[in-house]
């Protein structure tokens, strides 16, 4: 084993306090191999169509919703769809793909790396996680007639790893505060970055607002969760909610409003009808009220868009790590065909009011888009460009 390097006991730098993916690595899923995706605050992925932008997404996503504790058979219903299109099965039938992703912060710069086999059934198969030279945790399926792989750990005591089976339907990394003890520096450190990966990949919103859904009013049945869906569906609620919380944030929604919708914005308001459902409205300022009904779709997407940046966990349907305080997580929005129905005009208002919202770094937006110059120009954007084959 690598020799161990102890957790800094300092805080660390400003900035490196929240844990945030600053890399995901498509080794082989999907369309893509050997693609490696810088993120920063603001991140952009654009190409040809089916160079994998979606695909990418999903990758993120899953690795998000396996860190939360998921089991495989609910991240990847068609895991099928996931395997490379050309990958050969072995003797024994198997296909896969390979997924992973770097993390930075206080524990350091941290890789996770995660193999799966989706033919003939579905489960892990080798997962490792290491900060630099050091294997903090790594997974090997040993016997395929068991449900199980075997795990061996950082100690970096009396015994340099500790070996114990895991199931093999599960991400490892979730596991291991159940597992390790944390008695020794070794144990502390594979802790602490697996936290860290952890923290970093759970707060993600996958985020594509439907139009067609948004119109109708919340019916009275569905209100009360008071969280905004990936679909928006319940936008008219959440903007009941949202006014009434926060009045410097919604001022800043009503500001967004005038810059990427047509006509006067006085006001964006939602109220109650008789029947208990909820309808949102824009008050013109002049005694008219249009209905939200009545928005074009490129309108609605982009102010559910706006409204999806200027609030956080407690608003969003996110599942963040109870035990973590929120000044120390980061949420990343995911957002596929970012730019659909949007005009140059609503992709600048959006780039920029992402930019500023960024750049305060408890919200970090990963948007798939056709057009990245539209946005970019607007906002200091990272730019991924996937070439026809899916790789950068």
């Amino acid at each position: 084993m690598t020799v161990f390097s102890p957790v800094p006991a300092a805080r660390p730098p400003a900035g490196q306090d929240r844990p945030q993916v600053t890399e995901l690595r498509l080794s082989a899923f999907a369309g893509h191999r050997g693609a490696v995706l810088p993120f920063g605050p603001l991140t952009l992925i654009t190409g040809p169509s089916g160079s994998g932008k979606t695909s990418a997404l999903r990758a993120y996503e899953a690795l998000a919703r396996l860190s939360a504790g998921a089991e495989l058979v609910d991240v990847f219903d068609d895991p099928a769809a996931c395997v490379p299109e050309r990958a050969r099965a072995d003797g024994q039938r198997r296909r896969g793909f390979r997924i992973g992703c770097t993390v930075e912060g206080p524990a350091g710069t941290i890789r996770l790396d995660l193999a799966v086999q989706a033919e003939p059934e579905l489960r892990v198969v080798g997962e490792r996680l290491t900060r630099g030279g050091l294997v903090l945790l790594e997974t090997a399926l040993r016997d395929p007639g068991r449900r199980m792989v075997q795990a061996a750990w950082h100690t970096a005591g009396t015994a340099p790893v500790t070996r114990a089976p895991m199931p093999d339907d599960r991400l490892g990394t979730a596991l291991v505060p159940l597992r390790v003890a944390g008695k020794t520096d070794g144990q502390r450190l594979v802790l602490a970055a697996a936290e860290q990966v952890v923290v970093a990949l759970r707060s993600a919103f996958a985020c594509d607002p439907r139009p067609s859904r948004m119109r109708a009013p919340v019916p009275a049945g569905l209100i009360g969760a008071g969280r905004l869906q990936g679909s928006c569906d319940n936008l008219a609620e959440v903007l009941w909610r949202t006014r009434a919380e926060c009045a410097n944030r919604h001022a800043l929604l009503v500001s967004a409003v005038r810059d990427g919708c047509a006509g006067p914005a006085a006001d964006v308001f939602a109220e109650e009808a008789e029947d208990g459902s909820v309808q949102a409205f824009i008050d013109r300022g002049d005694g008219a009220r249009t209905p939200l009904a009545r928005l074009g779709d490129g309108e609605l997407r982009y102010l559910a868009l706006a409204l999806v940046l200027l609030t956080g966990p407690g608003v969003l349907a996110v599942d963040p790590v109870a035990e973590v305080p929120e000044a120390y997580q980061t949420l990343t929005v995911l957002a596929d065909d970012l730019d659909r129905r949007l005009d140059a005009r609503q992709m600048r208002a959006l780039g920029e009011l992402a930019a500023r919202t960024c750049a305060r770094g408890h919200i970090r937006l990963v948007g798939a888009v056709r057009d990245a110059t539209r946005a970019a120009t607007a906002a200091d954007a990272s730019v991924v460009d996937l070439g026809r084959d899916g790789t950068t």
